[in-house]
């Protein structure tokens, strides 16, 4: 049995999912717990709180009261998807240290002011410079951020390539993930094997099984999942294909963070 302990509700700027939903549909997916972890992506390092993109004391209030509701039943814990940029280096530990989060996943969703989500990114770029540009990103942002748990999604970027996963490997751009990778290694810092990648039809994880099994090879234990879930349908998407893959890259337990403390489980 596992956990998913990444996915998010209405309280994203991109998912209209109501939360009582996507518990009724973990539920059903038989997974052992779940931890909400709504984005907090911020465009100014000057944003108030008043004019946050998350807010914070219903996001609380509301997952509180299922806390409540499922007491004994079935374990919620709350988190939040932090979106790195560089220029929030001071905002964004204040903010995160403010709060009592289960879990905190910081994630790379621009690069230099820009959204791979987006077509225009790669605009005008080879797409191994693009993912390359995107990888070197996640580097800046390590060297400036402590507050979170897991580094979210590590190969994001590969969902919108013009030609996805089609050319990518580990080994084009071994150089700069094993430098993620022994980074967050050093920071104590793990990664999450996001079930999202079979979603959009990469046929893969993110991160790829390589960078997986290179995380653990390199010494890293820290592993959450999460399928990125943003409608009930998707909560726990392909978990029947996590034990392999974990076990497969030399892991014997994954992880489920409690109080921003890490929790071993076997698989």
């Amino acid at each position: 049995m596992l956990w998913d302990t990444h996915m998010h509700t209405h309280f994203s700027v991109d998912s209209d999912a109501d939360s009582m939903e996507m518990v009724r549909s973990a539920i059903e997916a038989g997974v052992d717990g779940i931890c909400f972890t709504d984005h907090l992506d911020l465009l100014a390092p000057d944003t108030k709180p008043d004019n946050f993109p998350l807010d914070f004391l219903t996001y609380f209030s509301e997952i509180e009261n299922l806390q409540t509701q499922f007491d004994k039943q079935f374990s919620i814990n709350i988190g939040v998807e932090i979106g790195l940029q560089t220029f929030l280096k001071d905002q964004l530990p204040e903010i995160i240290s403010g709060y009592p989060f289960d879990f905190v996943i910081g994630s790379s969703h621009m690069v230099n002011g820009e959204d791979p989500y987006y077509p225009e990114y790669f605009i005008g770029k080879i797409e191994d410079q693009a993912y390359r540009e995107y990888f070197e990103s996640i580097l800046e942002n390590l060297a400036l951020f402590d507050c979170f748990d897991v580094y979210g999604h590590l190969d994001y970027i590969v969902r919108y390539g013009p030609n996805k996963n089609q050319f990518y490997t580990y080994k084009k751009f071994a150089d700069v993930l094993e430098e993620i990778l022994r980074t967050l290694i050093h920071k104590g810092k793990g990664i999450e094997l996001n079930t999202g990648g079979f979603k959009y039809g990469l046929g893969h994880p993110n991160p790829t099984e390589d960078i997986l099994k290179r995380y653990h090879e390199l010494g890293g234990e820290i592993i959450t999942i999460g399928a990125d879930a943003h409608k009930p349908e998707h909560v726990a998407y392909d978990f029947k294909k996590v034990p392999e893959i974990l076990t497969g890259c030399g892991f014997q337990y994954y992880t489920v963070f409690q109080n921003r403390k890490p929790v071993f489980y076997k698989l």
